[in-house]
């Protein structure tokens, strides 16, 4: 009610957020604001049945504050107030306005900071008044007479909730350093809740990209396609963490359900479970459900600790101020901190074995830490999705393939909302021959994970050349610095023999890890010469990464060559992976354990070359027929 008494006191002018705040709220008041205002704005417009898209009432004017563009009289006759695109003429009362509004507010309200209810209310009209206390006379009397029924409003059920995206939760701390909290309480936020095997959880990568979002709601619903939408906020203040969380029906941005927890930092996993659980119980009724999981009781940990961890996952996932290997080093710094403080916490050996894998270029004991790390973490949490996903990798790539599916098939066993466990089960699947399974497996990972390109290489594999150029055009435009999806697109264009855009793609590449001299060296190469002097002068640039030890990439300059029909070069480079296997498992090469995937390659597979290393490696040789089982075409343009 102070919002809407702020906003129609000024019609026609704009009401910025600062002053809002202050109207609202005392400066010594611990509130989050942001999270406050918009679901008071929300809750106005669904009592005045306003469409923020094509407002009547209440206009948001972005970045600066909100605009109520009727004027409101007592005798009703409103005014629309003139605007850049003229309001239609509203019928909208004091009275209809008043009774409307507490009716809805009053029937949906949530408990409010004690101290509102001590702020003084600025002057209104007498009859405005009224008007108000005639509506709360109103709404009281039908409560006492139906029992408190809402039939001011009529029964409807509530939207069901089968699937939902848990978009990255606000930073408001004083500090920006402080960004690490907020980003590791989204990612705890959606591990537990991809525990609850009945719900579809989308994943964090495809979350993320919502960041700082300026689309609505119902957009990003439709574009990950889920029905609920968790948003919220992260506020620190010296030891004490506290989260808002609010639960939203993303279709029809109706507000369901919103609170905010607090405790110590060091109980901040005990906060991030009581949150998981609220949610939980308000998608599902209840955690007892058949499908639904029990969650496992958070320990304490010890703040520093927590901190280090926090900040170790930070910068695993690429959200610090370095690139590449840098900040993977800087990630295995933090989960040793952690080790060292607390031996016995599972997540930090999972992530100290993650930080040594992917390199570009692993020394030869990267892969041995890695092993002994997530072996470590399944001992101490058994129940430890992601380790057991990390062990699929890492067995994978030593070519232990009955241990590698073991590892996959438990990890998604723990977490069937896994888009990693399932995309790289997979990938796996594929490689040893069993394609329909491993393509299954891919789906299930796209859906999880929409934001992201889980489907190219496969669809590749399977001859549909043209729609895994669409997903990767798509999912470029979404995320253009993305350096693995410039990769996939550059492969592409190799395979499709569009050598000219190829080049191209790997020039961005080459910036994106961190190479911009070869990128350069590579355009005035293809200034002078072409796309063929461009070819020459990358594969001169990246022999000279592997030369200097810079980056391990056999696999990827073999199938160049094989691309370009040199196939004895192409054999040279299968076995430098082959001799350097230890090295290999540990970094971001294709790897031999991916040649029967690996598209760029079918030109090699007639020679009895290829069939030895196959051997050698322990693959089954797959029939190259370019063909799709029936039901596998997908339109990937949408």
């Amino acid at each position: 009610m102070l919002l809407l008494e702020a906003l129609t006191a000024s019609p026609g002018e704009v009401v910025g957020r600062e002053d809002l705040q202050k109207q609202l709220w005392p400066d010594d008041t611990f509130v989050d604001f942001e999270t406050g205002l918009n679901v008071a704005v929300k809750k106005l417009r669904e009592a005045l049945a306003d469409n923020p898209e094509n407002p009547r009432y209440i206009e948001t004017i972005p970045k600066r504050g909100y605009r109520f563009l009727t004027q409101v009289h007592p005798d009703g006759a409103n005014e629309p107030v003139s605007r850049e695109q003229p309001s239609p003429r509203n019928e909208l009362t004091s009275t209809s306005l008043g009774r409307r509004t507490i009716a809805s507010l009053m029937a949906k309200r949530t408990t409010s900071p004690s101290h509102l209810s001590s702020q003084p209310l600025r002057p209104l009209r007498r009859r405005w008044v009224l008007a108000l206390v005639s509506g709360l006379a109103t709404l009281a009397l039908i409560a006492l007479t139906f029992g408190g029924r809402r039939l001011w409003f009529g029964k409807s059920a509530s939207p069901q909730i089968r699937s939902i995206a848990v978009l990255p939760l606000e930073n408001l701390s004083s500090e920006p350093t402080q960004e690490y909290l907020s980003v590791g309480m989204t990612d705890a936020l959606i591990t537990d809740l991809a525990q609850i095997g009945s719900l579809k959880v989308i994943s964090r990568t495809s979350s993320m990209q919502y960041k700082q979002t300026k689309k609505s709601l119902p957009e990003i619903a439709r574009e990950l396609n889920v029905e609920g939408i968790i948003e919220g906020t992260v506020q620190r203040s010296g030891d004490r963490v506290r989260i808002t969380a609010q639960l939203i029906h993303g279709p029809s941005d109706k507000h369901l359900w919103a609170q905010s927890y607090e405790r110590d930092m060091r109980d901040v996993f005990a906060l991030e479970r009581d949150v998981t659980e609220d949610i939980a119980r308000h998608v599902q009724e209840r955690l007892s459900q058949a499908n639904s999981v029990s969650l496992s009781q958070p320990r304490h940990v010890d703040a520093k600790a927590l901190e280090a961890y926090l900040q170790g996952n930070y910068h695993l996932n690429g959200y610090g101020q370095g690139a590449g290997d840098e900040e993977k080093r800087a990630a295995t710094g933090y989960f040793q901190q952690v080790i060292d403080a607390d031996p016995n916490f599972a997540p930090a050996y999972n992530g100290l074995a993650k930080s040594h894998l992917n390199l570009l270029w692993p020394s030869d004991r990267d892969a041995e830490t890695a092993t002994q790390a997530a072996e470590r973490a399944v001992a101490l949490d058994p129940d430890l999705s992601d380790a057991h996903c990390t062990l699929g990798e890492i067995n994978f790539g030593a070519w232990n393939w009955q241990r590698a599916e073991e590892e996959y098939r438990r990890a998604i066993a723990l977490n069937p909302n896994n888009a990693n466990a399932r995309d790289d089960f997979g990938y796996f699947l594929d490689a040893i021959g069993r394609m329909d399974e491993g393509w299954r497996e891919s789906q299930i990972a796209q859906e999880l994970d929409p934001s992201n390109d889980h489907l190219s290489d496969r669809l590749a594999r399977r001859g549909q050349d043209d729609q895994a150029i669409a997903l990767l055009q798509l999912m470029l435009q979404r995320n253009p610095d993305d350096g693995y999806e410039h990769v996939a697109l550059y492969r592409e264009y190799v395979r499709k023999g569009m050598y000219e855009e190829s080049t191209k793609q790997s020039e961005e590449v080459s910036i994106l890890f961190g190479f911009p001299e070869i990128a350069a060296e590579s355009r005035r190469a293809r200034a002078v010469s072409g796309y063929r002097g461009a070819i020459r002068a990358l594969l001169k640039g990246w022999e000279h990464l592997w030369d200097t030890r810079k980056a391990f990439l056999p696999v990827n300059l073999a199938e160049i060559y094989a691309a370009l029909g040199d196939k004895d070069r192409a054999f040279y480079w299968l076995e430098q992976a082959y001799a350097h296997h230890d090295i290999g498992i540990a970094s971001t090469d294709v790897g031999l354990q991916s040649v029967n995937n690996d598209f760029l390659l079918d030109p090699l597979r007639s020679d009895p070359r290829f069939k030895d290393l196959l051997r050698r490696v322990g693959l089954p040789e797959i029939p190259v027929d370019n063909s799709v089982t029936s039901g596998q075409q997908t339109d990937y343009k949408q």
